[in-house]
């Protein structure tokens, strides 16, 4: 399941460089979320980092996206081909 930024966002950036698959991007009012490269950082991190890092708790799960590990890891493998998942 990809994540998204909700309206709670103060648009501090933090979450931007965290992302390794450069889903996050500066949007008109908050920061957004790119789902076809979210993967909550499977292949990169244990634990999504945005979730990790937003100091007002914005990034949560967005149930219109829900998918599996195997789905997310697939997705992982289209971002950074040529990669060993960590």
């Amino acid at each position: 399941m990809a994540y998204k930024i909700t309206d709670d966002c103060i648009s501090c950036a933090a979450c931007e460089a965290e992302c390794k698959n450069d889903a996050i991007s500066e949007g008109d009012t908050t920061y957004v979320i790119n789902p076809d490269k979210c993967t909550e950082c499977v292949g990169n991190f244990e634990l999504p980092k945005c979730v990790d890092i937003c100091p007002v708790d914005a990034c949560v799960h967005d149930p219109d996206r829900k998918e599996s590990t195997e789905q997310l890891l697939e997705k992982w493998h289209r971002l950074h081909p040529g990669e060993t998942p960590a």
